[in-house]
């Protein structure tokens, strides 16, 4: 059970990380921690997953 909520963390750190690195990729201009931050809960809305997509390419 430890290990599968490390790896849970694990997932949402890097994440968040790799977003925040290519969030000049995306079509935001502001709100870069709370979108780092809350991507997992962001990922129910079309616009928001193609964003961290092109946020994540590179």
């Amino acid at each position: 059970m430890k290990l599968l909520l490390l790896l849970a963390l694990a997932v949402y750190v890097v994440g968040a990380y790799r977003f925040w690195k290519g969030f000049r990729r995306t079509n935001f201009s502001q709100g870069r921690v709370y979108l780092a931050l809350l991507w997992p809960a962001m990922m129910f809305n079309r616009s928001y997953r193609q964003n961290f997509t092109r946020a994540l390419k590179g």
